[in-house]
């Protein structure tokens, strides 16, 4: 299901491929008898991505390969995601053109409190909060899954897990990242450095794998095994879910995540929301993903002549850079849990506001406030959460058309640090606004509550054309970096006519409010400076960088890209 924002008036025009002062791209679209379909694979592990592909030979679907590309992205790359975190799926139906979101998005405890990272009436230090039982959430990756390899699966689940499992118990090669982030040291990376990372990663001389070096993991061998053979249940309701329990309730800062909170968990299946975005239609989840940011970007961006001077041109860039500040002044204030708080998305992509938010754009010099979309609650405290990176994305498109666009997380690196089954948890928790109520009393919309999934900037793509038939997808890590990160793919490839590799070589420009990250030294001197003298001086992003992954559907092939800032490729046939 999806559920469609029309913006009528001016979208007219884009429906007809016509839009003023614009150049029109050569559709990107299939034609008929060449539709898009797999096997197609793009992940930020080639030994993740082979197990997806062999999953998708012997005659799986998208979703059966996500629960295997998955089940080994937790053992290769578990800085990233895993087992004991979350993820938005969104799922595009060859058949029925149909495109489904699966909410995956972990849940707090039925005994946090809006108070859970106040302590002495002050915010916790973000590094005592992260490494606290506190910061782990109910794990919704793997019911997730099980949700979606239920409804679009081909194989049986006990197939899916056998690559994960050898890998697990006879060794896998450590890939750089994960072997940068195993040895970084604990100043900076203090998850890998707990009393079980410590157990996991250290030799009995005290060194640890080195990158191309081979590793094993004979408790997470066992996990997948019996994960495999007892499904989710064992997940969730047996012997697992007790060592998940233990492991939050452990040391001197406990959690209270309990065994009915993990019985508990649902995962959500939610309508997407698709928007026209020039001759295509750009597809998100809903909140509590910022997806509707992203859409809000590409509206306005429609709106906004410069970013049609394209990848070289400095005042496209500038554009950029004021667009950003827009969304995420917006985005701050009034996306969190939609079934918990009222988050305006018809508001926030309203033809008449976006107009009004797009004439902004060559006003803007620095930190924007927010504006006030239709049906936007009147008292809301703008939130600052800061969304620590430790992410990855991957694309699938099977032999039937049908295509995954996953984005899936521990939160941070290694997560909490804690761990269980041999996967590391989440600490998730910590994506909520640690005050919920700002200095004037107002309530911020991502304040923690009972059962309430944090805010997520995780927002996985799908691009249809206008007959609803798959042209592509892509997706990003990044924690609040995502919404720039994808939407940079976007344009890079649907406005500047890019290939898919190239918009993703393109450098990162992120600018929230008055924090501007980049790329620095990949942008030209004139496009610098034209940045700086707009009130975005360019200086290195403070956190972890791109994963960007997918392709888009061209010349009855896939243009496909794999970010080179991580370790992931592309695979095809």
């Amino acid at each position: 299901m999806r559920l469609f924002i029309a913006l009528t008036a001016a979208l007219s025009l884009i429906a007809c491929g016509v839009l003023p002062d614009r150049q029109v791209p050569t559709p990107a679209t299939p034609v008929a008898g060449d539709i898009a379909r797999g096997p197609f694979v793009s992940a930020a592990n080639p030994q993740a991505a082979e197990a997806g592909m062999a999953i998708l030979r012997r005659g799986g679907s998208a979703v059966d390969a996500a629960v295997a590309v998955q089940a080994v992205l937790g053992l290769v790359e578990p800085q990233s995601s895993g087992l004991g975190g979350g993820a938005f799926l969104v799922f595009y139906d060859a058949d029925t053109r149909e495109v489904t979101v699966y909410d995956g998005r972990e849940t707090a405890p039925a005994a946090a409190t809006p108070e859970l990272f106040i302590e002495n009436g002050a915010p916790m230090g973000g590094r005592e909060a992260v490494l606290s039982g506190r910061s782990v959430g109910a794990p919704g990756a793997v019911a997730m899954l099980a949700m979606a390899q239920g409804e679009h699966g081909r194989l049986p689940w006990s197939t899916l897990f056998g690559d994960a499992e050898r890998l697990a118990r006879e060794g896998f090669v450590v890939p750089p990242r994960m072997g940068a982030f195993i040895n970084t040291p604990e100043d900076r990376a203090p998850q890998s450095h707990t009393t079980w990372a410590r157990a996991y990663f250290e030799r009995p001389d005290g060194s640890r794998p080195q990158a191309g070096e081979i590793m094993t993991n004979p408790a997470y061998a066992e996990t997948v095994q019996r994960l495999a053979a007892e499904g989710p249940d064992y997940f969730y309701r047996g012997e697992l879910a007790r060592e998940i329990v233990a492991a939050v309730r452990a040391g001197d800062n406990p959690g209270g995540l309990t065994l009915a909170d993990l019985a508990a968990y649902r995962p959500a299946r939610r309508e997407a929301i698709c928007q026209r975005y020039r001759i295509y239609v750009v597809c998100v989840p809903p909140p509590p993903s910022s997806g509707v940011a992203l859409l809000q970007l590409l509206a306005m961006a429609e709106r906004t002549p410069d970013i049609d001077r394209g990848a070289d041109s400095p005042e496209a860039w500038v554009a950029f850079a004021r667009l950003q500040r827009l969304m995420y002044a917006d985005r701050d204030l009034y996306v969190g849990d939609a079934d918990h708080v009222d988050v305006p998305v018809t508001g926030l992509l309203d033809p008449a506001y976006v107009e009004a938010r797009a004439a902004l754009v060559p006003t803007v010099t620095g930190p924007v406030s927010p504006g006030t979309p239709p049906g936007a609650p009147t008292e809301r405290a703008p939130d600052a959460t800061r969304e620590p990176a430790g992410t990855s994305h991957f694309v699938i498109v099977d032999s039937w058309g049908n295509a995954v666009s996953m984005t899936t997380t521990v939160e941070s690196l290694f997560g909490s640090g804690r761990m269980a089954g041999g996967f590391f948890l989440n600490n998730q928790m910590t994506d909520f606004s640690f005050s919920p109520v700002d200095d004037q009393g107002r309530p911020a919309a991502n304040a923690v509550a009972p059962g309430k999934r944090p805010r997520s900037s995780m927002s996985p793509v799908i691009i249809l054309d206008r007959e609803e038939r798959l042209v592509g997808a892509l997706g990003s890590p990044g924690g609040n970096s995502i919404l720039a990160y994808n939407a940079k793919a976007l344009i890079g490839v649907l406005d500047w006519n890019l290939s898919m590799q190239a918009a993703f070589d393109l450098p990162n420009l992120v600018v929230r409010g008055a924090s501007v990250g980049a790329d620095t030294n990949l942008f030209e001197p004139d496009i610098q400076a034209a940045l700086a003298a707009a009130g975005a001086p360019l200086r290195p992003n403070s956190s972890e960088t791109s994963g960007l992954h997918g392709a888009i559907w061209r010349d009855g092939h896939w243009d496909s890209g794999a970010d080179n800032r991580r370790d992931g490729v592309s695979l095809t046939h």
